[in-house]
């Protein structure tokens, strides 16, 4: 993501934002919501203008219009943000229209930034320094390639050769080279994991074959395969040593403090009324919030109180593992200084 600040006074103002990447739509369809102001370049039709009393045709032009954002829309799959509003300013004003955000699309948003939109922005735009990372998980038979958005985990494809009991050399190989076809039209960082002495043979084989993706390779030991190994690879802060300190490795992190707080009665509160309960006291350190609850005005008033307390605020994405178990618990959470105890 790239970003440039046109004016901001009193956390009100203007951003120029340059999504570069679906992750970079992701954040947006966070960054972005009901109430706020989106400029942005778009097609509209717009009747041609003939000496007949009826135009001949109807044509779509390129317009600069404001859209007051009504819904957002995150299609993953098409590689697509849809921000869909009424139209304040350009042509058709109080029209509806939807703008089709796509990676290399550029847009304004005026709005009131809150400390944890600055923050996800950060993140977005320090992210975009890095190539994105790709964790293959390799097992006798069978070997899972998945891309690491900053949402979570995506799968890439799976690949097999022979069956995954009592494969002799041969298959393996075929294996190897089948997969290794698949990796090297990737680009950054590349993490092979997987349980026992195939994934090391896996590596060995990268190393002889391609020497410059080996380069960018980290071999990793985990109990589990295909999208288990992949939640080991983040929860041993193996990405952090790859890219210095992406979120999904925090979020991983907190999330298996808060459930062992709660195994062991430990200082933590959990669900929307025990967590605000803990910001009034004053006890809440982190706070955790799933990220659809960003658009309840009670639950981001709820962050600018643990804000002002002094807690630290995490916002869990709930495509991931982490945001999914904070859902089932009501979809917020707080690491506290001190144990409350239970209200009367």
């Amino acid at each position: 993501m790239k970003a440039e600040v046109r004016e901001i006074k009193r956390q009100f103002g203007e951003i120029r934002l340059f999504p570069e990447t679906l992750d970079d739509l992701w954040h947006l369809s966070h960054l972005v919501g009901p109430g706020d102001l989106v400029f942005a370049t778009t097609f509209r039709s717009v009747e041609a203008a003939t000496d007949k009393i009826r135009p001949e045709k109807v044509e779509k032009r390129p317009v600069r219009l404001g859209i007051r954002v009504e819904k957002v829309e995150f299609h993953q799959h098409t590689n697509r943000l849809r921000i869909a509003g009424v139209i304040e300013s350009g042509v058709d004003v109080s029209s509806h229209h939807t703008l089709n955000v796509e990676p290399g699309f550029e847009i304004s948003v005026i709005k009131r930034w809150r400390s944890f939109d600055c923050e996800r922005l950060k993140r977005a735009v320090d992210a975009s320094a890095y190539g994105v990372v790709h964790v293959v998980s390799v097992e006798e038979g069978e070997a899972q390639i998945y891309r690491l958005r900053q949402f979570g985990p995506e799968w890439v494809t799976t690949i097999t050769a022979g069956s995954s009991k009592g494969a002799d050399t041969g298959t393996r190989s075929v294996l190897f080279e089948k997969t290794l076809e698949v990796l090297t039209m990737i680009t950054g960082p590349l993490v092979v994991a997987g349980p026992g002495f195939v994934k090391e043979e896996f590596a060995d084989y990268v190393r002889r074959d391609a020497p410059d993706l080996a380069e960018r390779m980290l071999v990793v030991e985990t109990r589990r395969i295909g999208r288990g190994a992949v939640q080991e690879v983040i929860g041993q802060g193996v990405l952090d040593r790859l890219l210095g300190d992406l979120h999904l490795a925090r979020e991983v992190r907190l999330m298996d403090e808060v459930l062992l707080r709660i195994a062991t009665e430990g200082a933590v509160a959990y669900g929307i009324n025990e967590v605000r309960r803990a910001i009034a006291y004053g006890a809440a350190e982190t706070v955790l919030v799933s990220d659809i609850l960003l658009r309840n005005e009670e639950v981001t008033g709820l962050i600018e109180q643990a804000e002002y307390v002094g807690a630290s605020v995490v916002v869990m994405s709930t495509e991931f593992e982490p945001g999914e178990r904070l859902e089932a618990l009501g979809g917020a959470a707080a690491l506290l200084r001190y144990t409350i105890g239970s209200p009367m």
